[in-house]
Protein backbone atom coordinates (compact mmCIF):
# COMPACT_ATOMS: atom_id res chain seq x y z
CA UNK A 1 0.00 0.00 0.00
CA UNK A 2 2.61 2.36 0.49
CA UNK A 3 4.61 1.69 -2.19
CA UNK A 4 1.39 2.22 -4.39
CA UNK A 5 0.76 5.30 -2.74
CA UNK A 6 4.67 6.50 -3.62
CA UNK A 7 4.01 5.71 -6.84
CA UNK A 8 0.59 7.99 -7.08
CA UNK A 9 2.24 10.48 -5.49
CA UNK A 10 5.28 10.93 -7.44
CA UNK A 11 4.04 12.91 -9.98
CA UNK A 12 5.22 13.75 -13.25
CA UNK A 13 8.18 11.62 -13.03
CA UNK A 14 6.45 8.46 -12.46
CA UNK A 15 3.76 9.36 -15.26
CA UNK A 16 6.40 10.15 -17.50
CA UNK A 17 7.28 6.29 -16.62
CA UNK A 18 4.50 4.71 -17.03
CA UNK A 19 3.79 6.21 -19.98
CA UNK A 20 7.29 5.25 -21.49
CA UNK A 21 6.98 1.66 -20.06
CA UNK A 22 3.80 1.67 -22.14
CA UNK A 23 5.89 2.12 -25.71
CA UNK A 24 7.54 -1.50 -25.55
CA UNK A 25 4.59 -3.29 -24.92
CA UNK A 26 2.39 -1.29 -28.08
CA UNK A 27 4.97 -2.26 -30.25
CA UNK A 28 5.15 -6.04 -28.96
CA UNK A 29 1.14 -6.22 -29.93
CA UNK A 30 1.35 -4.52 -32.57
CA UNK A 31 4.08 -6.81 -33.97
CA UNK A 32 2.53 -9.78 -33.13
CA UNK A 33 -0.81 -9.15 -34.94
CA UNK A 34 1.03 -7.83 -37.95
CA UNK A 35 3.30 -12.06 -37.77
CA UNK A 36 -0.20 -13.49 -37.41
CA UNK A 37 -1.83 -11.29 -39.78
CA UNK A 38 0.24 -12.00 -42.54
CA UNK A 39 0.67 -15.58 -42.28
CA UNK A 40 -3.41 -16.01 -42.25
CA UNK A 41 -3.51 -14.75 -46.20
CA UNK A 42 -3.74 -16.61 -48.37
CA UNK A 43 -0.47 -18.07 -50.14
CA UNK A 44 2.80 -18.93 -49.42
CA UNK A 45 5.60 -16.86 -50.46
CA UNK A 46 8.22 -20.38 -51.02
CA UNK A 47 5.40 -20.50 -53.61
CA UNK A 48 5.35 -16.96 -55.41
CA UNK A 49 9.44 -17.56 -55.29
CA UNK A 50 9.53 -20.86 -57.14
CA UNK A 51 6.79 -19.97 -59.61
CA UNK A 52 9.42 -16.90 -60.99
CA UNK A 53 11.75 -18.46 -63.57
CA UNK A 54 9.89 -21.91 -63.58
CA UNK A 55 9.30 -21.56 -67.45
CA UNK A 56 9.61 -25.48 -68.66
CA UNK A 57 9.77 -27.05 -65.47
CA UNK A 58 8.04 -29.83 -64.53
CA UNK A 59 5.26 -29.72 -61.59
CA UNK A 60 7.42 -31.73 -59.65
CA UNK A 61 10.57 -29.91 -59.83
CA UNK A 62 8.40 -26.44 -59.18
CA UNK A 63 7.09 -28.27 -55.89
CA UNK A 64 11.03 -29.42 -54.74
CA UNK A 65 11.95 -25.67 -54.98
CA UNK A 66 9.11 -24.63 -52.95
CA UNK A 67 9.86 -26.58 -50.61
CA UNK A 68 13.98 -26.05 -50.72
CA UNK A 69 13.01 -22.05 -50.58
CA UNK A 70 10.85 -22.79 -47.44
CA UNK A 71 13.73 -24.27 -45.78
CA UNK A 72 15.96 -21.65 -46.61
CA UNK A 73 13.78 -19.07 -45.34
CA UNK A 74 12.43 -20.91 -42.35
CA UNK A 75 8.88 -20.99 -43.34
CA UNK A 76 8.84 -25.01 -42.82
CA UNK A 77 8.67 -24.46 -39.52
CA UNK A 78 6.01 -24.31 -36.77
CA UNK A 79 4.23 -20.77 -36.28
CA UNK A 80 5.31 -20.90 -33.02
CA UNK A 81 8.89 -21.56 -33.64
CA UNK A 82 9.08 -18.80 -36.45
CA UNK A 83 7.45 -16.49 -33.75
CA UNK A 84 10.56 -16.79 -31.41
CA UNK A 85 12.49 -16.26 -34.03
CA UNK A 86 11.26 -13.11 -35.11
CA UNK A 87 11.34 -11.87 -31.10
CA UNK A 88 14.66 -12.68 -31.07
CA UNK A 89 15.48 -10.63 -34.42
CA UNK A 90 13.51 -7.67 -32.92
CA UNK A 91 15.52 -7.91 -29.52
CA UNK A 92 18.49 -7.70 -31.63
CA UNK A 93 16.77 -4.79 -34.14
CA UNK A 94 17.45 -7.10 -36.82
CA UNK A 95 14.14 -6.61 -39.14
CA UNK A 96 15.35 -9.30 -41.92
CA UNK A 97 15.60 -9.27 -45.80
CA UNK A 98 13.35 -9.11 -48.10
CA UNK A 99 12.33 -12.46 -49.35
CA UNK A 100 12.07 -10.59 -53.40
CA UNK A 101 15.62 -9.06 -53.54
CA UNK A 102 17.66 -9.91 -50.50
CA UNK A 103 17.76 -6.13 -49.23
CA UNK A 104 17.87 -5.45 -45.97
CA UNK A 105 14.73 -4.30 -44.46
CA UNK A 106 16.40 -1.88 -42.02
CA UNK A 107 17.84 -0.15 -45.82
CA UNK A 108 14.42 -0.28 -47.55
CA UNK A 109 13.04 1.87 -44.62
CA UNK A 110 15.95 3.90 -44.49
CA UNK A 111 15.65 4.80 -47.83
CA UNK A 112 11.40 5.10 -47.18
CA UNK A 113 10.64 6.55 -43.86
CA UNK A 114 12.16 10.07 -44.55
CA UNK A 115 9.56 10.49 -47.62
CA UNK A 116 6.40 9.72 -45.06
CA UNK A 117 7.80 11.86 -42.73
CA UNK A 118 7.69 14.72 -44.95
CA UNK A 119 4.63 13.55 -46.76
CA UNK A 120 2.96 13.14 -43.27
CA UNK A 121 4.51 16.31 -41.39
CA UNK A 122 3.08 18.76 -44.84
CA UNK A 123 0.10 17.22 -44.36
CA UNK A 124 -0.28 18.28 -40.79
CA UNK A 125 1.24 21.46 -41.12
CA UNK A 126 -1.97 22.75 -43.76
CA UNK A 127 -4.22 20.59 -41.91
CA UNK A 128 -3.34 22.65 -38.57
CA UNK A 129 -3.37 25.63 -40.84
CA UNK A 130 -7.00 25.00 -42.14
CA UNK A 131 -8.65 23.71 -39.72
CA UNK A 132 -7.23 25.78 -37.03
CA UNK A 133 -8.34 29.04 -39.02
CA UNK A 134 -11.62 27.94 -40.07
CA UNK A 135 -12.51 26.61 -36.42
CA UNK A 136 -11.79 29.97 -34.46
CA UNK A 137 -13.73 31.75 -37.55
CA UNK A 138 -16.26 29.59 -36.94
CA UNK A 139 -16.53 29.82 -33.78
CA UNK A 140 -15.90 33.77 -33.46
CA UNK A 141 -19.03 33.94 -36.10
CA UNK A 142 -21.59 31.23 -34.22
CA UNK A 143 -24.85 30.87 -35.81
CA UNK A 144 -24.10 32.78 -38.71
CA UNK A 145 -23.75 32.02 -42.67
CA UNK A 146 -19.88 31.82 -42.14
CA UNK A 147 -20.05 29.26 -39.33
CA UNK A 148 -22.64 27.28 -41.15
CA UNK A 149 -20.64 27.35 -44.27
CA UNK A 150 -17.45 25.89 -42.59
CA UNK A 151 -19.01 23.76 -41.09
CA UNK A 152 -20.79 22.15 -44.24
CA UNK A 153 -17.35 22.25 -45.94
CA UNK A 154 -15.49 20.78 -43.29
CA UNK A 155 -17.81 17.72 -43.15
CA UNK A 156 -17.78 17.33 -46.44
CA UNK A 157 -13.98 17.25 -46.29
CA UNK A 158 -14.36 14.91 -43.72
CA UNK A 159 -16.35 12.58 -45.17
CA UNK A 160 -14.67 12.33 -47.99
CA UNK A 161 -11.85 9.22 -48.28
CA UNK A 162 -8.16 10.01 -49.36
CA UNK A 163 -8.15 8.05 -52.32
CA UNK A 164 -11.25 9.74 -53.91
CA UNK A 165 -9.72 13.40 -53.02
CA UNK A 166 -6.57 11.83 -54.43
CA UNK A 167 -7.69 10.72 -57.98
CA UNK A 168 -9.86 14.02 -57.77
CA UNK A 169 -6.88 15.86 -57.69
CA UNK A 170 -4.97 13.99 -60.15
CA UNK A 171 -7.96 14.62 -63.20
CA UNK A 172 -8.22 18.14 -61.94
CA UNK A 173 -5.14 20.06 -61.42
CA UNK A 174 -2.65 17.23 -62.94
CA UNK A 175 -4.44 16.01 -66.04
CA UNK A 176 -6.78 18.84 -67.25
CA UNK A 177 -5.10 21.96 -65.67
CA UNK A 178 -1.75 20.62 -65.53
CA UNK A 179 -0.33 22.09 -62.72
CA UNK A 180 0.91 19.85 -60.70
CA UNK A 181 2.77 16.92 -61.08
CA UNK A 182 1.14 14.04 -59.74
CA UNK A 183 3.76 10.74 -59.86
CA UNK A 184 6.77 10.49 -57.49
CA UNK A 185 8.70 12.72 -55.09
CA UNK A 186 11.13 14.54 -57.54
CA UNK A 187 11.56 14.53 -61.32
CA UNK A 188 13.69 11.70 -62.81
CA UNK A 189 15.39 13.94 -64.86
CA UNK A 190 16.78 15.75 -61.90
CA UNK A 191 20.15 14.06 -60.05
CA UNK A 192 19.70 13.45 -56.54
CA UNK A 193 21.62 11.25 -54.58
CA UNK A 194 20.37 11.56 -50.58
CA UNK A 195 22.60 12.09 -47.92
CA UNK A 196 19.90 12.14 -45.12
CA UNK A 197 16.67 11.55 -47.97
CA UNK A 198 14.68 14.02 -46.70
CA UNK A 199 14.73 16.40 -49.47
CA UNK A 200 14.48 19.95 -47.67
CA UNK A 201 17.82 19.03 -45.51
CA UNK A 202 19.69 17.43 -48.03
CA UNK A 203 19.07 20.83 -50.16
CA UNK A 204 20.57 22.80 -47.36
CA UNK A 205 23.38 20.05 -46.90
CA UNK A 206 24.36 19.86 -50.14
CA UNK A 207 23.52 23.42 -51.24
CA UNK A 208 21.04 22.75 -54.21
CA UNK A 209 18.41 25.45 -54.00
CA UNK A 210 17.37 23.86 -57.33
CA UNK A 211 16.22 20.99 -55.27
CA UNK A 212 13.42 22.70 -53.44
CA UNK A 213 11.09 23.86 -56.15
CA UNK A 214 10.33 20.32 -57.79
CA UNK A 215 10.05 19.32 -54.10
CA UNK A 216 7.30 20.91 -53.20
CA UNK A 217 5.60 20.94 -56.69
CA UNK A 218 5.67 16.96 -56.30
CA UNK A 219 4.34 17.33 -52.63
CA UNK A 220 1.71 19.64 -52.79
CA UNK A 221 -1.06 16.77 -54.09
CA UNK A 222 -0.42 13.81 -51.54
CA UNK A 223 -0.02 16.68 -48.93
CA UNK A 224 -3.40 18.25 -49.49
CA UNK A 225 -5.41 14.86 -49.94
CA UNK A 226 -4.26 14.11 -46.51
CA UNK A 227 -4.41 17.35 -44.80
CA UNK A 228 -8.11 17.96 -45.99
CA UNK A 229 -9.76 15.29 -44.53
CA UNK A 230 -7.84 15.74 -41.63
CA UNK A 231 -8.40 19.64 -41.68
CA UNK A 232 -12.31 19.14 -41.72
CA UNK A 233 -12.22 17.47 -38.10
CA UNK A 234 -9.94 19.47 -36.76
CA UNK A 235 -12.39 22.55 -37.59
CA UNK A 236 -15.35 21.07 -35.59
CA UNK A 237 -12.89 20.26 -32.54
CA UNK A 238 -11.14 23.59 -32.61
CA UNK A 239 -14.52 25.51 -32.84
CA UNK A 240 -16.35 23.08 -30.26
CA UNK A 241 -13.17 23.88 -27.76
CA UNK A 242 -12.98 27.73 -28.19
CA UNK A 243 -17.08 28.25 -28.12
CA UNK A 244 -16.42 26.02 -24.62
CA UNK A 245 -13.71 28.70 -23.21
CA UNK A 246 -15.39 31.43 -24.45
CA UNK A 247 -18.44 30.43 -22.24
CA UNK A 248 -16.58 30.39 -19.02
CA UNK A 249 -16.42 33.13 -16.46
CA UNK A 250 -13.06 34.02 -16.76
CA UNK A 251 -13.94 35.33 -20.22
CA UNK A 252 -16.75 37.59 -19.53
CA UNK A 253 -14.43 39.09 -16.72
CA UNK A 254 -11.96 39.92 -19.49
CA UNK A 255 -14.48 41.64 -21.24
CA UNK A 256 -16.19 43.64 -18.09
CA UNK A 257 -12.86 44.87 -18.25
CA UNK A 258 -12.53 46.20 -21.23
CA UNK A 259 -10.33 44.02 -22.87
CA UNK A 260 -10.72 43.95 -26.69
CA UNK A 261 -11.79 40.83 -28.43
CA UNK A 262 -8.53 39.81 -30.47
CA UNK A 263 -6.88 40.46 -26.70
CA UNK A 264 -9.30 37.62 -25.20
CA UNK A 265 -8.82 35.27 -27.90
CA UNK A 266 -4.98 35.14 -27.78
CA UNK A 267 -4.37 35.86 -23.86
CA UNK A 268 -6.84 33.53 -22.71
CA UNK A 269 -8.89 31.79 -25.30
CA UNK A 270 -6.42 30.08 -27.33
CA UNK A 271 -4.51 29.10 -24.30
CA UNK A 272 -7.34 27.32 -22.44
CA UNK A 273 -8.48 25.46 -25.39
CA UNK A 274 -5.08 24.15 -26.90
CA UNK A 275 -5.38 20.90 -24.38
CA UNK A 276 -8.26 18.88 -26.38
CA UNK A 277 -6.77 20.30 -29.35
CA UNK A 278 -3.38 18.97 -28.53
CA UNK A 279 -4.59 15.36 -27.95
CA UNK A 280 -6.93 15.43 -30.73
CA UNK A 281 -3.81 16.37 -32.99
CA UNK A 282 -1.34 13.78 -31.60
CA UNK A 283 -4.48 10.97 -32.22
CA UNK A 284 -5.01 12.48 -35.81
CA UNK A 285 -1.58 12.22 -36.74
CA UNK A 286 -1.91 7.88 -36.46
CA UNK A 287 -4.65 8.96 -39.10
CA UNK A 288 -2.34 10.70 -41.46
CA UNK A 289 0.00 7.80 -40.90
CA UNK A 290 -2.75 5.45 -41.90
CA UNK A 291 -3.45 7.96 -45.16
CA UNK A 292 -0.36 7.79 -46.48
CA UNK A 293 -0.23 4.55 -46.83
CA UNK A 294 -2.77 5.29 -49.57
CA UNK A 295 -1.67 8.38 -51.22
CA UNK A 296 1.40 7.12 -51.04
CA UNK A 297 -0.14 4.06 -53.28
CA UNK A 298 -2.23 6.74 -55.54
CA UNK A 299 0.48 9.19 -56.06
CA UNK A 300 3.54 6.65 -56.21
CA UNK A 301 5.05 8.03 -53.79
CA UNK A 302 8.03 6.62 -52.84
CA UNK A 303 7.52 6.27 -48.89
CA UNK A 304 6.41 3.15 -46.18
CA UNK A 305 2.96 3.11 -47.55
CA UNK A 306 4.33 1.55 -50.98
CA UNK A 307 6.72 -0.43 -49.54
CA UNK A 308 4.10 -2.14 -46.99
CA UNK A 309 1.36 -2.06 -50.33
CA UNK A 310 3.42 -3.72 -52.45
CA UNK A 311 4.96 -5.97 -49.32
CA UNK A 312 1.73 -7.64 -49.03
CA UNK A 313 0.92 -7.85 -52.33
CA UNK A 314 4.19 -10.39 -52.83
CA UNK A 315 4.05 -11.73 -49.14
CA UNK A 316 7.28 -10.11 -48.35
CA UNK A 317 6.76 -11.02 -44.45
CA UNK A 318 9.91 -9.14 -43.65
CA UNK A 319 9.50 -6.22 -45.29
CA UNK A 320 5.56 -5.65 -44.31
CA UNK A 321 6.37 -6.55 -40.49
CA UNK A 322 8.84 -3.74 -40.49
CA UNK A 323 6.94 -1.33 -42.28
CA UNK A 324 4.04 -1.60 -40.23
CA UNK A 325 6.64 -1.44 -37.12
CA UNK A 326 7.98 1.46 -38.48
CA UNK A 327 4.70 3.33 -39.32
CA UNK A 328 3.51 2.19 -35.34
CA UNK A 329 7.00 3.58 -33.90
CA UNK A 330 6.28 7.09 -35.52
CA UNK A 331 2.86 6.72 -34.26
CA UNK A 332 3.68 5.74 -30.76
CA UNK A 333 6.57 8.16 -30.36
CA UNK A 334 4.35 11.23 -31.18
CA UNK A 335 1.30 10.28 -28.82
CA UNK A 336 3.95 9.53 -26.06
CA UNK A 337 5.31 13.49 -27.01
CA UNK A 338 1.04 14.64 -26.86
CA UNK A 339 1.09 12.60 -23.03
CA UNK A 340 3.77 14.72 -21.89
CA UNK A 341 2.94 17.75 -23.53
CA UNK A 342 -0.21 17.03 -22.11
CA UNK A 343 1.11 16.62 -18.58
CA UNK A 344 3.23 19.86 -19.05
CA UNK A 345 0.43 22.19 -19.90
CA UNK A 346 -2.55 20.77 -17.57
CA UNK A 347 -0.81 20.71 -13.89
CA UNK A 348 -4.12 18.96 -12.68
CA UNK A 349 -2.79 15.54 -13.96
CA UNK A 350 0.52 15.64 -12.66
CA UNK A 351 -1.58 15.02 -8.97
CA UNK A 352 -1.89 11.63 -7.66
Amino acid sequence: MTALATWRGAGLPALVLRRVLAVPVVLLALATCVFVAMRLIPGAPAAALAANGSNGLTTDQIAQNEQRIAEALGLDRPWYAQYLDYLGDLARLDLGTSFFGGNSVVGLLAAALPATIELTVAAMLVAVLIGGVTGLVAAVRKDTWIDTAVRAVGTVSFSLPWFALGVLGIVVFGVQLGWLPVLGRLPSSLDYVPTTNLVLLDAILQDRPELVGPWLAHLVLPATTLALSMAGYITRIVRASVLEVLGDDFVRTARMKGLSEGRILRRHVLRNSALPIVTVLGLQFGSLLGGAVITEAVFSYPGVGGLLVSGVNQLDYPVVQGAALAIAVLFTLVNLAVDLGYLLLDPRLRKG
